[in-house]
């Protein structure tokens, strides 16, 4: 099974502030739900809790070492390395790993590829991408995208394959 990342960052690392994403990016969330449909996500509580409801088309695994309420479509893993063997055991062919920054922080060395949004703006918050090693990553594909009505800021949405070692 692929396990893959996928993140929006600001040029300034942040991923979110107040519990949501700190801009306004159609362009974005339309890329994630084409990359994500059909798959299972795995993401932290707090990230489950900024959405607030299970994403049509695909299985959410949300990881909590509490017993949190969790809509019936929504699994429940204690632990990052049980939601993987969840999404395993069902035979997915790609793991989404969709946040927060410990769930990345947890996965970020056992991940083959990087979906990222980079966004081109100095936005402040209060969580951030983990620390990476880019030069163990190759870029795939990049493809610019303009500000406009409907995305508040330039991006670019960029893959990046894990070297191998």
């Amino acid at each position: 099974m692929k396990i893959s990342i996928i993140v929006a960052i600001a040029d300034t690392g942040v991923i979110g502030s107040n519990n949501e994403l700190p801009w306004r990016l159609s362009s974005d969330l339309k890329r994630f739900k084409k990359l994500t449909m059909g798959h299972h996500l795995l993401l932290g509580r707090k990230t489950f809790e900024s959405i607030g409801r299970p994403l049509p088309g695909r299985e959410m695994i949300v990881v909590s070492r509490g017993t949190p309420k969790l809509p019936d479509a929504v699994h429940l893993a204690p632990s990052v390395v049980s939601g993987i063997e969840q999404a395993q055991l069902v035979g997915e062919e790609e793991l989404f790993i969709a946040g927060g920054a410990s769930i990345y922080a947890a996965t970020l060395t056992s991940c083959h590829r990087i979906y990222l949004t980079q966004v081109h703006s100095d936005i402040r918050g209060d969580v951030l991408f983990p620390k990476t090693d880019w030069s163990a990553w190759a870029e795939v594909s990049r493809e610019e995208i303009a500000a406009d009505d409907h995305d508040e800021h330039p991006s670019t949405f960029i893959v990046y394959d894990r070297r191998a070692s």
